[in-house]
């Protein structure tokens, strides 16, 4: 079939949509198959389709976290086992220095191949499906696999690197239970991984299906020319965002002292954009180093929501972006940094100082206050909502996720049934949203009362520096963490604590509010 060199604009549109399609009938299934709380009632998890080469084509509108980020996990799965893919295997991965976030969010990526091996080379596969979800514990130091103070990746938990997890169909269970023990810190709940991996393959083999149904319907040629089409046609939207930008730069310092540098230059002429992180804090000794994957997963996320086109987020938005990450630097660590936090927290530090030096909106809340708690029978995890930054024409939100995230809470009934806790209250913390002609969000209070004793973690931001407002509005309240105990005494916390709760103790998280922005006339 003779393909144009150009797209036909209502053809371009049907497959845009049906590639984004494929996406969410994967993350369908993996929700519906999933056991875990994380995946099933949190919605933590991303479903995504590639080219050939790895290259992002389309996602549904999942954690942009994950999104940004899978392509290098793809191209990783390819340039270490390209000769040796067959079909029906499917691969694990969750290695922050190559491709992955955190170690709780494990990739299964599965190559595509035809069922007829006619004018195609049997063992080349010409489309890659990945799902991503975080595990609610995958080892570590502190159950939930989200520890305060980890210094090495070896206290995050088990890393799993292109690791066969389905070979030829068989599904490889001894080899995955033996990987999850074997190791200083083991996986607490491995029969709960080992059920959230097969809604993964599951999820996958829907990818895996939808592709062959349509390259069934549209022929192989016109499929993977219109994904590349939908690539460029991105690309242009993207272009056309930058051409109306203008240079700046911004400096964001966090709470433990560290700060993230950038500078986005603008060139019109090409309607391209260099953004330089040259400046930020060199690697820490903490775990709020962020892997190269989450940085270029955060700039993409900015210029992609800069677009008012309805557009797949893909490998075609950062091809007018030149990144530059200093290697060892806090934002592209070397090897064994820890980096649990910098997926979650700094993730966010990131996109807030690239819309301050754009000088679009004002920082959002700015964390995700992980909330961790467990012992060997329980673990749990969430992200708490919070206020939204303002903008130039509109204000805040309450009590939402927001930028690198996307999950839901937990619904109050499910996390009692499930868990020894009480949820207490959970209410919209008044006043904590910077004040401007477009005011911040406010943030919200969460009070869990524990009915066993458990160890609790809390790994958050902008509990020292506030979120900052933008052209003279101000900036949104710092969040606060504190332990009600059942004996009526207080104790605060900083940024970032492991506490042991008893029964009757309270956990209480107040959130940050958004900056605002404008000044009030």
């Amino acid at each position: 079939m003779y393909i144009k060199s150009q797209p036909d604009p209502i053809r371009l549109e049907i497959f845009k949509n049906l590639y984004q399609f494929i996406a969410e009938q994967m993350g369908i299934v993996l929700q519906n198959t999933a056991t875990s709380v994380n995946i099933k009632e949190r919605l933590d998890f991303s479903c995504a389709i590639f080219d050939s080469s790895g290259l992002l084509v389309a996602n549904a509108p999942h954690i942009p976290v994950h999104l940004g980020s899978m392509s290098e996990s793809v191209r990783s799965l390819i340039n270490d086992k390209g000769d040796t893919l067959k079909p029906g295997n499917v691969y694990l991965s969750n290695n922050p220095y190559n491709g992955g976030t955190h170690l709780p969010d494990v990739t299964a990526i599965n190559p595509v191949f035809l069922d007829s091996c006619e004018n195609n080379p049997c063992f080349t596969p010409l489309f890659f499906v990945a799902s991503r979800g975080h595990q609610a514990d995958i080892g570590g130091i502190t159950p939930g696999s989200m520890p305060p103070n980890s210094t090495t990746v070896e206290e995050e938990g088990i890393l799993f690197d292109n690791f066969l997890l389905v070979e030829e169909g068989n599904f490889r269970e001894n080899s995955v239970k033996q990987h999850l023990s074997n190791h200083t810190y083991p996986a607490r709940n491995p029969d709960q991984n080992l059920a959230d991996f097969k809604a993964q393959i599951a999820a996958n083999e829907r990818g895996v299906q939808e592709l062959r149904k349509m390259v069934s319907q549209y022929e192989l040629d016109t499929v993977q020319a219109y994904m590349t089409f939908v690539q460029a046609n991105a690309e242009e939207s993207v272009r056309r965002a930058i051409a109306v930008l203008k240079d700046g730069s911004f400096t964001y310092k966090m709470d433990d002292g560290s700060q993230i540098q950038v500078k986005v230059t603008i060139y019109p002429e090409n309607r391209s954009a260099t953004i330089d992180f040259t400046g930020t804090s060199l690697q820490l000794n903490s775990n709020f180093n962020a892997p190269k994957a989450v940085t270029q997963a955060a700039v993409l996320y900015v210029f992609r929501t800069l677009v008012d086109d309805n557009i797949p987020l893909n490998a075609g938005c950062l091809n007018p972006l030149e990144i530059i990450i200093p290697v060892g630097c806090m934002l592209n660590p070397t090897y064994p940094a820890a980096v649990v936090a910098g997926n979650v927290e700094t993730s966010q530090t990131i996109v807030d100082a690239l819309y301050g030096a754009l000088g679009v909106m004002a920082a959002s809340q700015g964390t995700m206050n992980n909330f961790t708690f467990g012992n060997e029978q329980y673990q749990y995890y969430e992200t708490i909502c919070g206020g939204s930054g303002a903008g130039i024409d509109f204000d805040g939100t309450d009590g939402v996720h927001s930028h690198m995230t996307n999950s839901r809470l937990t619904d109050p009934e499910v996390l009692e049934t499930r868990y020894p806790v009480l949820l207490e209250s959970f209410s919209i913390r008044p006043d904590s949203g910077g004040k401007g002609k477009y005011s911040g969000g406010n943030g919200v209070v969460r009070r869990i009362r524990f009915l066993e004793q458990m160890t609790a973690n809390i790994l958050s931001g902008h509990r020292l520096i506030p979120p900052f407002g933008l052209n003279g509005g101000e900036a949104g309240k710092v969040g606060r963490n504190w332990i009600q105990r059942q004996n009526g005494i207080g104790e605060n916390l900083d940024s970032t604590a492991t506490v042991e709760m008893k029964t009757g103790d309270v956990f209480v998280i107040e959130t940050p509010g958004g900056g605002g922005f404008g000044q009030i006339s």
